[in-house]
C-alpha cells in the first residue's frame, strides 16, 4: 500500500492496524513529517518512509494493491493532479484501488462560506497553498484515465473521498 503525502503517518497507522500482512510505503516532501512518520514506525520492517515531492513523477516501484492519499493532492496544480492520477493508475496492480480523501472546491460561494463556518475559520485563515478543484472534474479525469467503479464515496461540503479501481 502506497500513501501519498503521508505526513506524520496517521493514515498509514490505520492501514497498518487493519491490514496486518501489508507492506506499507509512505511518501512525503517535508523533512519534519518524514522524521515524525519514521519515528512512529521505527524498527517496523513492514513500513518504509521515503522523501518525495508529489509535484515530481511517482517512483516506478513494483505495482501496489492500493494507493491512498489524505489531504495532500489538493496542493498540486490542476495539471499535475491529472498527470498524478494517471501515474497512480499506472502504479496500481490490476484490481488495485485508489482512494483519495481530499479538500475539494465548493460548487458555490455560499457552500464555501458554509464550509468555512463549519470548520470554524474565516476566509483570512484559508491555506494559500490550496489548489481546490471540484469533485465532478476529478471523477471525470479518473474515468478518462481508465479507472473503473469511479465514485465519490463520501462527501461533506469541501471534504470528499474519491477513487476507483484499476481494471
Amino acid at each position: 500500500i502506497l500513501d501519498l503525502g503521508t505526513g506524520g503517518g496517521r493514515l498509514l497507522a490505520l492501514l497498518h492496524e487493519q491490514c496486518p500482512n501489508a507492506e506499507l510505503v509512505g511518501l512525503d516532501f517535508s523533512p519534519t513529517m518524514i522524521a515524525a512518520a519514521s519515528d512512529r514506525f521505527s524498527g517496523d520492517l513492514r513500513v518504509s518512509i521515503r522523501e518525495h515531492d508529489l509535484n515530481d513523477s511517482l517512483p516506478a516501484d513494483a505495482p501496489y494493491d492500493a494507493i491512498v492519499s489524505g489531504f495532500a493532492i489538493h496542493h498540486c496544480s490542476d495539471e499535475r493532479k491529472r498527470t498524478l492520477y494517471a501515474e497512480i493508475h499506472d502504479r496500481l496492480a490490476p484490481g488495485g484501488i485508489f482512494c483519495n480523501l481530499e479538500h475539494v472546491a465548493s460548487p458555490t460561494p455560499g457552500l464555501h462560506e458554509r464550509f468555512l463556518r463549519g470548520i470554524g475559520v474565516t476566509a483570512d485563515d484559508e491555506d494559500p497553498s490550496n489548489v481546490l478543484l471540484d469533485v465532478t472534474t476529478q471523477l471525470d479525469w479518473l474515468r478518462d484515465i481508465g479507472f473503473a467503479d469511479v465514485d465519490c464515496y463520501w462527501k461533506w461540503l469541501e471534504l470528499a473521498l474519491i477513487g476507483g479501481l484499476r481494471r
